[in-house]
């Protein structure tokens, strides 16, 4: 396992991007709208691993939320595992509560799956797999 991403939860990517740019000293390479989680995301990359901004596109959508709730910020971090599946069942296992249970289509072309926050110390969990 080893860290993908770092996704943050933004209010616009139009303001977030560019500071990003500044910030890390690279273009974002890439754009892209998840509907099923009605987010828009941009991406960086960071050495081994890249940063994710996450933009809402519905008032009432889990990042829209997130940030009333706690501001603009860390939202989640993701760890690419080799079969997803596999790994779903060891932290179901393991007593961890899984927040779908099955593997959903992800942004950057990822099978994703998040852990709940209340069993991991309140950091929201994404396992993430290449499609």
């Amino acid at each position: 396992m080893k860290t993908e991403h770092i996704g943050i939860a933004v209010k616009s990517l139009d303001i977030s991007v560019p500071l990003f740019e500044k910030l890390l000293n690279t273009n974002c390479y890439k754009t892209e709208t998840v509907e099923s989680e009605q987010v828009k995301t941009a991406f960086f990359q960071a050495g081994e691993s890249k940063i994710e901004l996450l933009e809402s596109l519905d008032a009432n959508g889990v990042i829209n939320k997130f940030i009333e709730k706690k501001g603009e910020g860390i939202h989640h971090i993701a760890f690419n595992v080799e079969d997803i599946y596999k790994e779903m069942e060891r932290l179901k296992n393991e007593g961890f509560t899984l927040l779908s249970e099955q593997p959903k289509k992800g942004a950057d072309n990822k099978l994703v799956c998040f852990l709940h926050p209340k069993g991991t110390n309140g950091v929201l969990w994404e396992i993430c797999q290449d499609i």
